[in-house]
């Protein structure tokens, strides 16, 4: 049987309830788009797998709950991330301000190392905007992420950032990901060294699938 993914990374989508990291997730994952808000009660997962400098990745995304009472549940999840979607809504000054909380639960509850992505929803909602688009720059800048803004409802930046993320997942991980190449191609040589030492003379080299 084909193996289906080389490698597997969780990436968590973390903000206020409402911003919209459910539609975010349904549209990356399965490009639907539900516009009634149903809100996310503690938390939800999907999966999808896409390949990025040749390597085929599984990515799982945890959709937490932003309400203040799932909080406890949700950071339990932190710590088994790899990367982490910072979202508000660009209609909402509110959510804006609140990155800087969620921000600093990550510092605290999440790994070293994990990397994270400030993302900007609900782009087409252009004539409710209350935060600018410098004012996302300028917040990413300061934690030193990527940023983007998003619409789930357009499909606007969705693959790209979630392609951006595992990019940056990739990149931290390169030294583990070689090491495990190296071994892995490792283990091949010496299982055909093994059947070379056993086969009897005469008897040519068929052709061999490499894992990869």
């Amino acid at each position: 049987m084909a193996k289906q993914y080389d490698v597997l990374f969780r990436l968590l989508l973390l903000g206020d309830s409402g911003v919209g990291k459910t539609c975010l997730l349904c549209r990356f994952t399965d490009n639907e788009f539900h516009p009634s808000h149903i809100s996310t009660i503690g938390v939800d997962f999907k999966m999808k797998t896409i390949e990025v400098d040749g390597i085929k990745v599984r990515i799982q995304i945890w959709d937490t709950a932003g309400q203040e009472r799932y909080q406890t549940i949700t950071k339990q999840y932190y710590r088994r991330a790899q990367g982490i979607f910072l979202v508000y809504d660009i209609s909402s000054e509110r959510s804006y301000q609140h990155i800087m909380k969620w921000a600093s639960d990550v510092d605290e509850y999440a790994p070293d190392g994990v990397q994270k992505i400030l993302i900007g929803n609900k782009a087409d909602e252009e004539q409710k905007r209350q935060v600018g688009r410098e004012q996302g720059l300028q917040l990413a800048k300061e934690y030193g992420m990527d940023f983007y803004e998003t619409s789930a409802c357009t499909n606007f930046n969705i693959k790209e950032s979630f392609t951006r993320l595992t990019e940056l997942v990739l990149q931290a991980h390169r030294k583990e990901l070689d090491g495990l190449r190296s071994y892995a191609a490792d283990e091949l040589n010496l299982a055909e060294l093994e059947e070379e030492e056993c086969k009897p003379e005469g008897v040519e080299n068929s052709p061999k699938a490499c894992w990869c």
